[in-house]
C-alpha cells in the first residue's frame, strides 16, 4: 500500500492540468509530466476559442499557474516516461528529467541571458515565422517561468564553447554540467492525456504547402493573427508582409482520406476554420474570406449557431467545393484555387492572396512507444484504445491505467477538459480502493 495516495498524469495540455486539478483537490499527490519546458499544451498557441471567441489564454493560463502553485501538485517538466512496472494501486513510474541546464530555484526569468545569445533558430511556438534564442522560454506566459538550454542549438556546453548566457545570468542559475536524472515514482494511477499533432500536409504536392510562401496550416495561421503572435495581432501574409484582401480556408486535408491514413474527421476543423474567419473578419471587414468544404460539421452546442453568424451577420462565403489544386503567380505571389463545386457539378477557380489549409489533427507520433510502455493498446490510427466507448470510456485495457482528450479521440476542448475529469474521477475510485 502506499505511503500517499498518488496519481501520475502524462500530458501536460488542458485535459492533462484538468485531471491533475480534479485529483489534486481531492487530496491525492499528483506528478504532472510534460516533455516540453512548459505546460499547456496546443491551446496556448490559439488567439481565441469557439464558439464563444473568448480569448484561449486568459482561459488557459489561470489553470496553468493554479496547477503550478498546487501544494499537491508536483510538475515535471522537459520529462519523459521511461518505464512502468506494477499493478493498479501500485505502479513504479520512472521518469527521465532531461537537464534544462539552468537551476530552477535560482532562475528569476530576467531574460539577460537570451539577450546575450549568439544563437538565433526558428521558433516552435510561434510556427518558425520568427526565431528564438539556444537558451530560451516557450513563450511569455509559460509555466514554470523559467529558461531553458536548447541543447541541440547550443555553440558547445561540454566543453562550454561560448558561455555568454553565464556572464549575464546575474543569479548565476546556468548549469552547464547539469546531467539527466531518472526519478522513480511510486503512484496509484496513471492518466494518459498527450494530445495531438497537426498533420503535415507538405506530401500534397497540389496544395503547394512548403513551396508557397502564402499557403500555411490553420495553427500556423493562429500565430500570425494572434495578439501576442509574432505580427502582434496585425495580419499580413508571409510573403511580403502585406495585408491580405481574400483568404480561403480549406477543409480535410489529410483527413477523411484513406490514402494519408487518416480517414477519420478531426471533428473542430470545421468550427476553427469559422472561428478564424470570424477573426479576419473583425481585424479587416472589408476582407473576402471563404470556406472551402465538403461537409460541416457543427455538431456541438451553439456550433451551428456560430456558423450562421459568420455567414449571415459576417459575411465569410462557405463554399461546398473540393479544391483539386493551387497555383502561384510567381509574380504577385497570390493563388489560384481550382475546385469542383459540389453542388453545380462545375469546375471553377477562385483568387485569393492567401490559403489556410485545415489539416487533419492526428494522435501523438509517441502515442505507440508510450502504449508499448504502459502495456495498453492503440488503434490503426494511433489513438489508445478503450474497453468500451460507451459504457468505459476512459478505461485501458489496463487496470488503473486512463486516457482522455484528444489521445483517446477527436474532440474539442470542452469535451477534452469533461473527459480528464472522468479520467480524474476513475483514478481517484481506483486508488482508493486499492489502497483499503
Amino acid at each position: 500500500m502506499l505511503e500517499k495516495k498518488s496519481a501520475l498524469i502524462i500530458g501536460g495540455g488542458v485535459a492533462g492540468i484538468q485531471a491533475s486539478l480534479d485529483l489534486a483537490d481531492r487530496g491525492f499527490q499528483v506528478y504532472l509530466v510534460e516533455e516540453s519546458p512548459s505546460i499547456g499544451g496546443k491551446m496556448a498557441r490559439l488567439d481565441k476559442t469557439f464558439p464563444t471567441m473568448d480569448c484561449s489564454i486568459c482561459i488557459l493560463a489561470p489553470k496553468m499557474v493554479e496547477c503550478f502553485r498546487h501544494p499537491n501538485i508536483k510538475l515535471l517538466v522537459y520529462s519523459e516516461l521511461k518505464e512502468v512496472k506494477g499493478s493498479a494501486g501500485n505502479f513504479t513510474a520512472t521518469i527521465l528529467r532531461k537537464p534544462k541546464y539552468v537551476d530552477e530555484t535560482k532562475c528569476n526569468a530576467c531574460g539577460e541571458c537570451a539577450k546575450s545569445c549568439p544563437v538565433q533558430v526558428p521558433s516552435e511556438f510561434n510556427a518558425a515565422f520568427e526565431t528564438r534564442k539556444a537558451i530560451y522560454m516557450p513563450f511569455p506566459q509559460a509555466v514554470p517561468s523559467v529558461y531553458a538550454v536548447d541543447e541541440k542549438s547550443c555553440l558547445g556546453l561540454s566543453p562550454l564553447i561560448c558561455g555568454k548566457c553565464i556572464e549575464a545570468c546575474e543569479p548565476k542559475a546556468i548549469i552547464p554540467q547539469q546531467k539527466p536524472e531518472e526519478i522513480e515514482l511510486k503512484v496509484g494511477a496513471i492518466v494518459v492525456a498527450t494530445g495531438f499533432e497537426e498533420f503535415n500536409p507538405s506530401s500534397m504536392a497540389e496544395y503547394g504547402y512548403g513551396t508557397y510562401d502564402n499557403v500555411i496550416t490553420a495553427l500556423e495561421f493562429e500565430r500570425l493573427i494572434c495578439a501576442s503572435g509574432p505580427l502582434g495581432g496585425h495580419l499580413k501574409r508571409p510573403s511580403d508582409l502585406k495585408e491580405p484582401h481574400s483568404i480561403a480556408f480549406i477543409q480535410c486535408v489529410g483527413s477523411r482520406s484513406l490514402k494519408f491514413g487518416n480517414p477519420y474527421c478531426s471533428a473542430v476543423c470545421c468550427m476553427f476554420a469559422t472561428k478564424e474567419a470570424v477573426l479576419i473578419k473583425e481585424h479587416h471587414p472589408e476582407a473576402e474570406v471563404y470556406v472551402l468544404y465538403n461537409e460541416l460539421k457543427a455538431f456541438g452546442k451553439g456550433f451551428n449557431e456560430f456558423v450562421m453568424r459568420a455567414r449571415n451577420e459576417w459575411g465569410v462565403d462557405y463554399i461546398r467545393g473540393r479544391p483539386s489544386e493551387i497555383r502561384e503567380n510567381p509574380t504577385t505571389k497570390s493563388l489560384k484555387i481550382k475546385y469542383e463545386d459540389t453542388f453545380q457539378r462545375q469546375v471553377k477557380f477562385l483568387e485569393v492572396d492567401m490559403a489556410v489549409l485545415c489539416s487533419a489533427l492526428i494522435p501523438s507520433s509517441k502515442n505507440r512507444v508510450l502504449a508499448e510502455i504502459l502495456g495498453i493498446e492503440t488503434d490503426e490510427y494511433g489513438f489508445f484504445k478503450v474497453r468500451d466507448p460507451l459504457l468505459a470510456p476512459v478505461d485501458t485495457a489496463l487496470d488503473g491505467v486512463f486516457v482522455c482528450g484528444y489521445s483517446q479521440s477527436p474532440k474539442d476542448i470542452p469535451e477534452a477538459v469533461s473527459q480528464a475529469s472522468g479520467a480524474a474521477a476513475r483514478a481517484a475510485e481506483t486508488i482508493v480502493l486499492t489502497s483499503r
